[in-house]
């Protein structure tokens, strides 16, 4: 699958905004900086999948809570109640993303140094259960 131009610029934005969210939480949830990771991933978001799609998803019945806390959690970084915000825009990051979880550790399990770690028989159960992964017997 080949990107545009413009997704390539979305992934990108994606990526830094990851990237300065979780510097912002490394340097004690500086709120410019968890600010400006949240502005990059919606930024990179609407590139990657377009504007009507990202509302749609959004917007879904399912998705309506996890929206709405991260949303609120956006807003209350941005009039520094950085912690508290950071809070429920993390809950609303799991009702949006939450589906993901399971397909990001799989993805993870096929790399190199990482794979076998999470492959770990002490490690996967733990794992499995905090992403979701349902395991099918062999």
């Amino acid at each position: 699958m080949w990107l545009s131009e413009s997704q390539k610029f979305g992934v990108a934005f994606t990526f830094g905004g990851f990237g300065f969210f979780l510097f912002g939480i490394i340097t004690f949830f500086d709120r410019a900086l968890l600010a400006l990771g949240n502005i990059l991933f919606l930024i990179g978001v609407v590139l990657i999948i377009g504007l009507q799609k990202t509302t749609v998803f959004f917007s879904r019945p399912t998705k309506r809570r996890g929206s709405l806390c991260f949303i609120t959690g956006i807003l209350l970084i941005l009039m520094r109640w950085t912690f508290v915000g950071f809070m429920i825009e993390t809950v609303g990051i799991f009702g949006l993303f939450g589906d993901f979880f399971g397909i990001i550790v799989q993805f993870l399990r096929s790399l190199p140094i990482i794979g076998p770690i999470l492959s770990h028989p002490m490690v996967a159960p733990i794992v499995d259960r905090i992403a979701g992964v349902s395991v099918l017997p062999v």
